[in-house]
């Protein structure tokens, strides 16, 4: 026991690292400011260019980018591509502090487009440096670390504009300090020698976690030479260009099979269509609220309204290890009237033109939000491995990004309709109540179907007796 202790802690100091990179990538005081810096005489763009011809390029290039990226994260084993997310941060802030003109800010939301395409990375590094058994630790760490990096970087933005009466051009210059010191972070991190798919662990490795998992289920194995095997070992030892097609393969299988189960495919299909949403919400929000009470003109609490929902989300999230709930029977309903809540929100927002409302309605937008996206990652990371749940999440992530493209090319953009703010977050209102009604009609149909299946076992089993 003694002999494995100084092994078993080796996990201690990549993570330290990664979770100090992560902290500082997301410690930029100035992100909650952007749409008030980009229409003020920094830059002195248009509502029109910010909102319907700057701000859709994130999406876009985000769409465009993730899947080469994540195939690329896994072949390059994670540290490089964890790198350029730490370079693209800092050509972001760095044009932000001096780029010119339409075209240059479209660049600059491209980067940043980049920088959201290469989190894969962050979040997967570490399970290829540590111990399966260490899974559930580590990823809290690293969450946690982002978490708090944004809040205290909202916070500090909100008091030295509020209080301290610093410019939002020093506020940025903070920014591209603190990422800039999260790329020299990085450097640090020990390159993986094994990644999820291309680079397999050794076949005495991959018994051994599996073992580790099987236990962890409450599964009972044999040292039987089939358990060793797992989708890609046949690949372990093969090098070269022969290598890809088989994974391909094995990613293309894996697809097939998790979303064949409907409860896969019902917690997927909510997280890509509430992401899809939510990532629209919260990238136009400041325009709302700009809209709403004109930056120019009076003191705003964007900073410390995101750090308040930031922070009461997370307590969220920290409180769904203790909701009991039968997710199976009640998740498809519990989904419907939490989505009515996130409509009921966007709906006030809008309609509504009085800021702390507006604020008051992203705060309960964001908790509800954080809320059933961990209960349905639980959902869907249960009884899964982690290259499935690695698969599944691109996918859903994937999806969400080709459901907003259109929904931006749509609504926002200036050569497609180009609505105004307020009637865009009708739409988005409108969107999540038809999410609502959807899982409501399915979750009643689901325990309507439920309840009779229980009503006809007594009596089967009535007949059956002698």
């Amino acid at each position: 026991m003694e002999a494995r202790a100084p092994r078993g802690r080796r996990w201690v100091l990549p993570t330290a690292l990664l979770c100090l990179y992560g902290f500082l990538a997301s410690l930029r005081p100035s992100e909650p400011f952007l749409t008030r810096y980009l229409l003020g005489p920094d830059k002195n763009l248009t509502e029109t260019q910010v909102f319907n011809e700057i701000y859709p390029v994130w999406t876009y290039s985000y769409l465009v980018l993730l899947f080469p990226v994540f195939l690329a994260t896994d072949y390059l084993r994670y540290k490089p591509v964890i790198l350029l997310q730490g370079l693209s941060l800092i050509v972001t802030w760095f044009m932000l502090l001096y780029a010119q003109g339409l075209l240059a800010i479209q660049f600059l939301e491209f980067f940043y487009g980049l920088v959201t395409a290469t989190e894969i990375a962050y979040y997967s590094y570490i399970y290829s440096i540590v111990d399966l058994n260490l899974y559930q630790k580590v990823t809290s760490y690293c969450r946690s670390a982002t978490l708090v990096g944004y809040t205290v970087g909202s916070i500090c933005g909100q008091i030295l504009v509020s209080v301290a009466n610093w410019s939002l051009f020093s506020l940025n210059v903070l920014s591209l300090t603190s990422v800039s010191v999260a790329f020299a972070t990085a450097w640090f991190l020990p390159m993986p020698q094994k990644s999820l798919f291309f680079h397999h662990v050794l076949r005495s490795q991959v018994s051994r976690e599996m073992k580790v998992l099987d236990c962890k289920n409450g599964a009972v194995i044999q040292d039987d030479p089939a358990l060793k095997r797992v989708p890609g070992w046949e690949d372990i030892e093969s090098k070269g260009h022969g290598r890809r097609a088989p994974v391909l393969r094995e990613l293309w299988q894996d697809f097939l099979q998790c979303y064949s189960s409907r409860p896969m495919l019902c917690w997927s299909v909510w997280w890509a269509f509430s992401t899809c949403g939510y990532f629209q919400v919260i990238n136009y929000t400041q325009g709302l609220w700009e809209m709403v009470l004109p930056s120019q003109r009076f003191e705003i609490y964007n900073g410390g309204v995101e750090a308040v929902s930031t922070l009461l989300g997370a307590v969220a999230v920290f409180a769904v290890g203790y909701i009991k709930v039968s997710w199976a029977t009640w998740g498809e309903v519990a989904l419907a009237l939490f989505s009515l809540f996130i409509a009921a929100a966007v709906y006030v927002m809008d309609t509504v033109r009085n800021i702390w409302l507006c604020y008051a309605s992203y705060v309960i937008f964001r908790i509800v939000y954080m809320l059933l996206i961990t209960i349905a990652t639980f959902q869907i990371a249960t009884n899964l491995s982690m290259e499935r749940y690695a698969l599944v999440f691109g996918i859903n992530t994937f999806i969400a990004l080709a459901l907003q493209t259109l929904l931006t090319l749509i609504v926002v953009d200036s050569s497609g309709l180009g609505l105004n703010i307020f009637t865009q977050f009708m739409i988005y209102a409108s969107y999540f109540a038809a999410i609502s009604l959807v899982f409501l009609v399915s979750g009643i149909y689901s325990i309507m179907k439920n309840y009779r299946r229980q009503e006809e076992m007594p009596s089967r089993s009535t007949t059956s007796s002698p």
